[in-house]
């Protein structure tokens, strides 16, 4: 009996003219198989990040950045965390385009609304900088830890507002706000151990609900022309008060240099006329001539020109030389 003919004769052909044996058959998933083991077995880790390799799911060890080598087929994995990089967080509003999935909630609106804590609304944007200290806890702590650490921010920043008036949030405690909320914040990780390091917190835009922004836009006009006024008023104050005071002190100054002077020259005419006493006490008919002459020295030069006879002269013959001399022209 004959057998049946081959059903596809191309194929029957190509096996004739390409015998395959059973060694190359073995030969060929092993190859493959070695391949796609080394095309998995290395990995990169970027400069400013660490990768943290998982063997069976268990921590093993971190690495720093460079070329590593890791085991195949799911034994080790690696997650490379940027450790020198800053990260972020957007409360109540998303960047477009942002790289980070857990940068922004899908539900900014009911993280904006806040109440103070004198029963107002306000609407509150805000931003978390942190970093990643610990990739360790950050990857086995917690499942989630950037939306364990977005539920956290939360609380502490609705925690801090609503013990502030909605006039300290809106205006004047915004600074106090951010470093009480990053203080308690820090607190918090640093209890909790989720390797994350919290740099700052900065309130963004801070604005009332909608219905009552005209009304409080009114408010901070006046408020600011209300410190517009008392800056232009402490600016007057400045300039009149200070030269003010100067010239009383110029004045008062020039009144004592002038009491002192004073108290000088009555002092000097006591301790002359003291002087003048003694020489008088022991001469005095020569202390008092010589008291006239001088007298008369000062005084004379002060008169002019005078022509002085004897009142017992007789016969006196007056001449005057009408024509000055030119000394006295």
């Amino acid at each position: 009996m004959k057998p049946p003919p081959f059903p596809n004769r191309d194929a029957h052909d190509w096996a004739q003219k390409f015998p395959v044996s059973p060694k190359m058959v073995l030969l060929i998933p092993l190859v493959l198989f070695l391949l796609i083991g080394l095309f998995m077995s290395y990995y990169t880790v970027s400069t400013e990040s660490v990768g943290v390799v998982k063997r069976f799911g268990k921590y093993h060890q971190t690495v720093s950045p460079g070329l590593h080598f890791k085991l195949p087929f799911g034994i080790d994995s690696v997650a490379i965390l940027p450790t020198k990089r800053q990260l972020k967080l957007e409360f109540g509003f998303s960047t477009a385009n942002a790289t980070n999935p857990d940068q922004f909630s899908m539900e900014p609106e009911l993280e904006r609304n806040m109440v103070t804590g004198d029963l107002n609304a306000a609407q509150v944007e805000w931003i978390l900088q942190y970093s990643i200290t610990d990739p360790k806890d950050f990857l086995f702590r917690y499942r989630n830890p950037a939306s364990t650490l977005r539920d956290l921010t939360e609380s502490v920043v609705s925690e801090v507002i609503g013990d502030r008036t909605i006039d300290e949030v809106l205006t004047i405690g915004r600074t106090e706000i951010e470093l009480q909320s990053l203080s308690r914040l820090i607190s918090i990780l640093q209890t909790v151990r989720m390797g994350i390091t919290p740099e700052t917190i900065q309130l963004k835009n801070v604005n009332p609900p909608d219905q009552v922004q005209a009304s409080f836009n009114d408010v901070n006009r006046a408020q600011q022309e209300r410190e517009k006024s008392i800056n232009q008023a402490n600016g007057s104050y400045n300039q009149v008060i200070p030269k003010a005071r100067g010239q009383a002190d110029q004045r008062i100054s020039a009144a004592d240099g002038y009491a002192l002077q004073r108290i000088n020259e009555a002092k000097g005419d006591v301790a002359r006329f003291v002087e003048l006493l003694t020489f008088y006490e022991k001469a005095p008919d020569v202390t008092r001539q010589r008291l006239y002459l001088e007298t008369m020295e000062k005084l004379l030069p002060q008169i002019g020109k005078k022509v002085i006879i004897d009142e017992d002269l007789k016969s006196f013959l007056p001449f005057l030389n009408l024509t000055p001399t030119p000394s006295e022209q």
